[in-house]
């Protein structure tokens, strides 16, 4: 299929003319690859192997797949075996581990037993009970997770446990669907996984893929040209759920096991998917001031935090140059 319309992702607005579009739906969200690119076999051949690894990665990754690896390593939890990894899980975890630590535990692979009590409770409507909450929290923690790069195994500490990769796995699995493309002669290209992004090479006669940061109207939201970089977004300013008069969002504190009450979203530009996937996810539970300083530490990451409040929605950059 070819563009030459304005495509609007989950936080961002794509501008494209006459490019190679496909999608597919993966990982429980829609895919899109879009290639610069005359050849429109070379084109397909390449869009094509790109989705055969997302697919793949789903099996590694899925925690809603029972099959999958993800999902195996979590049914090990307190057996005190260690799991042999693939390389590719072993990456995940290792980064989102190095993450948490660095966040102390704001960002939480963990989070799986939290993730599937709130889910239930936005399908109900009705807050968790107070005991399920506590029992969620003692299976959850970053700390309960080991592994050992020497021999790339793995081991869940406490029983019952879920690990949950939706703030890092798409962005992942788009970093490795944009290397397969590269490896096809398709450099002019970007993917969008369920809303996250990841750009290569410019197209023809563009400084770069031409992006609208953010879904909000707001105007210090620019619109850049990027190539080479990821970008993602995460908040809580569109999907939230009332309970007991109170709002929550669909996005959870792993410290506190609560969903977010603090009406923001933050867009992070990095250097790949999976960085700017989980620096979203983190810097949404940290707020603002500690974002600033995580993203300080961070080579080649900025972000656009807005936070809402009874005067508006603002708008606060973070590492731009």
């Amino acid at each position: 299929m070819q563009c030459g319309i304005l495509l609007l992702f989950f936080g961002f607005l794509i501008t494209c003319h006459g490019y190679q579009v496909f999608e597919k739906d993966c990982m429980g969200t829609k895919f899109i690859v879009l290639i610069d690119e005359d050849d429109k076999k070379k084109a397909e051949q390449g869009a094509a192997a790109a989705f055969k690894e997302g697919q793949r990665l789903n099996m590694v990754l899925s925690d809603y797949e029972s099959a999958s690896e993800l999902f195996r390593f979590s049914e090990s939890s307190g057996s005190g075996t260690k799991f042999a990894l693939s390389g590719d899980l072993f990456k995940v975890l290792s980064h989102g581990q190095e993450l948490s630590r660095q966040t102390d535990g704001s960002f939480d692979v963990t989070v799986g037993p939290l993730s599937r009590l709130w889910r239930i409770a936005r399908l109900r409507k009705k807050m968790p009970p107070k005991e399920k909450l506590t029992s969620a929290k003692r299976r959850v923690g970053y700390q309960n997770l080991l592994l050992s790069a020497k021999n790339r195994t793995g081991s869940l500490t406490t029983s019952g446990m879920a690990l949950d990769l939706g703030g890092i796995a798409k962005g992942y699995a788009a970093d490795i669907m944009l290397q397969t493309l590269r490896n096809k002669g398709l450099e002019r290209c970007m993917i969008d996984a369920g809303g996250d992004l990841v750009v290569g090479s410019p197209p023809r006669g563009e400084k770069g893929w031409r992006v609208k940061i953010g879904g909000r109207k707001h105007p210090d939201l620019p619109t850049l040209h990027l190539s080479n970089v990821a970008v993602a977004t995460s908040g809580d300013l569109e999907q939230f759920v009332h309970l007991n008069g109170k709002r929550y969002s669909h996005l959870i504190d792993p410290v506190s096991g609560l969903g977010l009450t603090s009406q923001c979203q933050v867009t992070v530009i990095a250097p790949s998917g999976m960085e700017a996937d989980s620096l979203a996810s983190a810097c949404l539970v940290l707020g603002l001031p500690k974002s600033k300083t995580l993203l300080e530490r961070k080579d080649g990451a900025s972000a656009y935090y807005l936070t809402k409040d009874d005067a508006g929605t603002n708008c606060t950059q973070i590492g731009m140059k």
